[in-house]
């Protein structure tokens, strides 16, 4: 009884700590949010990096120093800002004309929110350029700017390096490999990594730096080894662990610290730690210690796909590990057969490890991103020894020399991988059937899927087996009522759901509407041309009655203009707030800039009784990050 209390009392502790630890991490990135600026403005900062690249052009992050209608104390630590022609390079101080908004709130309700993800990196607006960037003269920074800016200025040339040896095509994907800098990945290369279960080599993340911190291991030990004089006088073993966290330390730096890659090096860094410390460097606590150190420096990662999935797959991994039988060394077995049997057990091991960390990963990849790669498992099989053995080395030897002269060779070697890599993921991409989408499953069923999967790594013997029903919630979770209409955000966007077509109004914010779409598994078609009367600020039913209208406009409409789009829809969206509403409106739902400015995108369903509306508000709820804006990306 005692035990069990002690136990209770541990866990409602631990609950009340992670509590504590996410409340200081929130006020400790505190920062200003821009305000939602109508009119154009100019912003005067240092270029800190250069971001992946948008659908409207290069997009960098900014340092500002000055912005125009903003006061000194009010100017955001960073701004995301999308810039027209060559990016500028890290280090660089502009002058940017453009568009200011605070981070878009969530394209629908339980969609991504942007505005979360850019709060926890004092990300405080994002800015769109209207013109040619041009040459600021600003004052000195501070050294920690100068000094971020620095290192992002050697990744960068490092990546130019990079695409300068091998070409755009396999330079860039060497660069995004090395740097994290996706700029030179064409776009259909991009999309055929995604399709083909590829797109997780591209991230730097777990598999990045275990290849790095493995061979840095295997290459210092190896050297101590050569070294009899050296090999019996120290640990070989503790020695090259040492070796393992500079790599994953320098590899951390020189791909930028996202987070993918700061959880990555932690989890490395425990397990060269465990070397060090005459601990089993892979086990269920190590990887416990790898998670706790994470979610102590950067609580908000819980929610985070990128931290669910790397150690739902490295749990997965090492419950494999602790089962796989060990092989008999047999005695004076000739040297074919012994090649052949080892080879059968390398295959075995690759696959079974590839399908157990794909089914670990499935439900995540099912509820987040709304698509399964049906072929990703032989995709990953073909790819797998060359970036392993291949392809990441000799990128990591390769980038490491190329400063003095002496990285051709690897290069050359990495570029040969990074093509037979591109060819393999065209042809699972060109598959028939390469693509399965779902809708999005309730917001607890993933949850469920977790506990089976956690259930199914810890639990030892046969009975493992009962978590596998909890672990397919995801998947077999019924799925809710689609919604018969969304409305975007400040009314700016619509669509009206028809079968599995959902009808956009405008194209306006269109990556917002995809979002949407792609949530519940909707093919997005354009309004059709008939049957509508649509001007500059305005669309609505041409004759009879439609389900919505819109008027986008920021001037108010008029009493006879709001009489048209009642009496043309059962449900009309405004942009700007209606002080009063005609009698014509009296049975048609009318939601007007006060609900936008407040809730965000809604989705509405009918009922008998009438409408039921879920905004974006009742499931982002009151955050620091849950700023209203009135964003327009015209």
């Amino acid at each position: 009884m005692g035990r069990g209390i002690t136990l209770s009392l541990l866990m409602v502790a631990c609950v009340l700590s992670g509590m504590w630890v996410a409340k200081a991490r929130s006020d400790a990135v505190a920062a200003p949010i821009a305000p939602s600026i109508t009119k154009p403005t100019l912003v005067e900062a240092y270029v800190i990096d250069v971001d992946s690249p948008g659908a409207r052009g290069h997009r960098v992050v900014l340092a500002p120093v000055r912005i125009r209608g903003i006061a000194f104390e009010d100017v955001p630590h960073r701004l995301r800002a999308t810039v027209k022609g060559a990016p500028p390079r890290p280090g660089d101080a502009v002058s940017i004309y453009g568009l200011l908004n605070p981070p878009p709130a969530p394209a629908s309700p339980a969609s991504y929110d942007f505005g979360r993800m850019a709060w926890f990196e004092s990300l405080g607006g994002v800015l769109f350029g209207l013109g040619d960037t041009r040459e600021a003269h600003l004052r000195v920074p501070t050294w920690r700017v100068r000094m971020e800016m620095r290192i992002n200025a050697v990744r960068f040339n490092m990546a130019e390096r990079l695409v300068a040896r091998l070409g755009p095509q396999r330079g860039g994907i060497a660069a995004a490999m090395v740097t994290g800098h996706e700029t030179w990945i064409g776009e259909d290369d991009l999309q055929a990594m995604r399709d083909s279960g590829l797109a997780h080599i591209l991230s730097i993340s777990g598999l990045h730096m275990a290849v790095v911190g493995g061979f840095s291991f295997f290459l210092v030990r190896l050297l101590v080894a050569l070294w009899p004089w050296l090999a019996l006088r120290v640990s070989g073993k503790k020695v090259a662990a040492v070796g393992g966290l500079l790599a994953v330390g320098a590899y951390l730096v020189i791909s930028g610290a996202p987070p993918p890659a700061e959880r990555a090096a932690v989890t490395a860094s425990i397990a060269f730690i465990a070397i060090l410390l005459d601990r089993r460097a892979i086990s269920m606590r190590a990887l416990a210690a790898a998670a706790f150190v994470v979610l102590l420096l950067r609580p908000e990662s819980v929610i985070a796909p990128g931290f669910q999935m790397s150690f739902a797959a490295t749990a997965a991994l090492v419950a494999l590990a602790e089962i796989w039988p060990r092989r008999i060394k047999e005695i004076n077995t000739p040297w074919p057969i012994a090649a052949i049997q080892r080879a059968g057990s390398w295959a075995l091991a690759a696959v079974s490890a590839s399908l157990v960390a794909g089914m670990a990963t499935g439900p995540f990849v099912m509820h987040h991103f709304n698509r399964t790669s049906m072929y990703g498992l032989v995709a990953n099989m073909a790819s797998a020894p060359l970036a392993d053995l291949i392809m990441l080395p000799s990128l990591a030897l390769g980038a490491l020399l190329e400063p003095v002269g002496l990285g051709a060779p690897f290069l050359w070697l990495a570029g040969q991988g990074v093509g037979f890599m591109l060819v393999i993921g065209h042809w699972a991409a060109d598959l028939p059937g390469a693509v399965h989408t779902m809708p999005s499953a309730p917001a607890m069923a993933l949850p469920v899927a977790f506990v089976g999967i956690l259930f199914m790594c810890l639990w030892r013997g046969w009975l493992r087996v009962l978590g596998l029903p909890l672990a397919c919630a995801v998947l077999l979770w019924p799925r809710p009522q689609v919604p018969d209409i969304w409305i975007g955000d400040a009314a700016t966007n619509a669509a009206v759901v028809r079968g599995h077509e959902a009808e956009v109004f405008r194209k306006v914010r269109a990556f917002a509407s995809t979002m949407w779409a792609q949530r519940w598994n909707l093919d997005v078609t354009e309004r059709p041309k008939e049957g509508w009367k649509c001007g500059r600020t305005y669309c609505r039913a041409d004759a009879g009655r439609m389900p919505v209208a819109l008027w986008w406009g920021r001037a108010v409409p008029d009493e006879k203009v709001m009489s048209a789009m009642c009496a043309s829809a059962e449900v009309v969206a405004v942009r700007s707030e209606v002080p009063s509403l005609p009698h014509e409106c009296a049975d048609t739902l009318v939601l007007d800039g006060r609900d936008f400015a407040t809730k965000g995108a809604v989705e509405l369903w009918r009922t008998q009784s009438g409408w039921k509306a879920r905004w974006v508000r009742d499931v982002r709820g009151e955050r620091p990050w849950s700023r209203w804006g009135d964003p327009d990306y015209q």
